[in-house]
């Protein structure tokens, strides 16, 4: 189970944290990754990181501006998203997998963010 919280409605250049809680599974094993869903569009990964190493990941647009972490204490993955823009615009998906390249087995329901100009 994936939970995905944290979005909402911020004015361009300005910053938010999404969490993605996580539970059922064993996370110091799992990669979790983000995926954003524009309006209209398929859904792109964003960024990952792999709970076994720390290793993390990012799409050129976002990397400088977006920072993914773990916290394995809570079982939960953040991502910290700052200097937003409006076409940071979608709903913001965490799902799980063994790899970065392969983490689609567990999805949450999603979070809306709203980047204005």
């Amino acid at each position: 189970h994936l939970e995905e919280s944290g979005g909402g409605l911020v004015q361009a250049g300005g910053s938010l944290r999404l969490s993605c809680a996580t539970s059922g599974f064993a996370f110091g094993d799992y990669a979790i990754g983000w995926f954003r869903q524009a309006p209209g569009k398929g859904r792109d990964a964003v960024s990952c990181i792999d709970n076994k190493d720390g290793t993390t990941r990012y799409v050129p647009d976002v990397r400088g501006r977006f920072t993914v972490s773990s916290d394995n204490a809570k079982d939960t993955v953040y991502l910290q998203m700052d200097d937003l823009k409006p076409e940071d615009t979608g709903v913001y998906y965490c799902s799980a997998g063994i790899l970065c390249t392969q983490v689609d087995k567990y999805w949450g329901h999603g979070t809306q963010v709203t980047v204005s100009s």
